[in-house]
């Protein structure tokens, strides 16, 4: 059990059956009045944002995710297939339960996925990847003003912004919480 008043950034309870995370929380002490702790928490099922005040005595559940670094080894169809690193296991996944980010791996690559109670709820990429471009245009000197890019697919089939020096066949680095060019392998 956790009370409101214990809330700090990252938490994770139950409340009325969901599985909520703290994304910001404040406690406040009015000059009149009783004090309260306003939180903005994250429905971590649904990804659903809320705003809502909570008594500091006010007590929940607490809730244990469960993360673990899973190899993805194929998909088929709307299944995308995970090994489990200890017991050589393989568990479907749903795309629905993919993230955006999830363009950017390619077969064997480790990600932590996410579930609650033995529900997968979510997918969660590796922060950096190494991945190689298999089409872009020529870049050309003198048509650049500062920090000029060009679009170009990865062979993963995401399409990601690189700067005009990049060429097919070149190994570079994305970071994909924002889909970012970062640099060449």
């Amino acid at each position: 059990m956790i009370s409101a008043g214990e809330f700090r950034n990252g938490v994770t309870f139950e409340e009325d059956g969901q599985v909520l995370q703290v994304v910001e929380f404040q406690h406040v002490k009015p000059g009149k009045g009783a004090a309260f702790v306003r939180t903005k928490t994250k429905n971590v099922i649904t990804g659903a944002v809320v705003e809502k005040s909570y008594n500091p005595t006010a007590k929940f559940e607490t809730a244990f995710i469960e993360r673990r670094d899973m190899e993805y080894s194929y998909n088929d169809g709307d299944l995308y297939y995970f090994m489990d690193q200890e017991t050589y296991e393989l568990i479907p996944i749903n795309s629905s339960e993919l993230s955006d980010n999830f363009k950017f791996v390619k077969e064997n690559m480790i990600c932590r996925v996410l579930s609650y109670k033995g529900k997968v709820f979510g997918v969660e990429p590796p922060n950096f990847v190494e991945l190689k471009v298999t089409q872009t245009d020529p870049g050309f000197k003198g048509d650049t003003a500062t920090n000029a890019t060009k679009p170009a697919t990865l062979e993963t089939g995401a399409e990601v912004k690189v700067p005009l020096f990049i060429d097919e066949g070149e190994m570079i680095q994305i970071d994909t919480r924002t889909g970012e060019y970062m640099g060449r392998a």
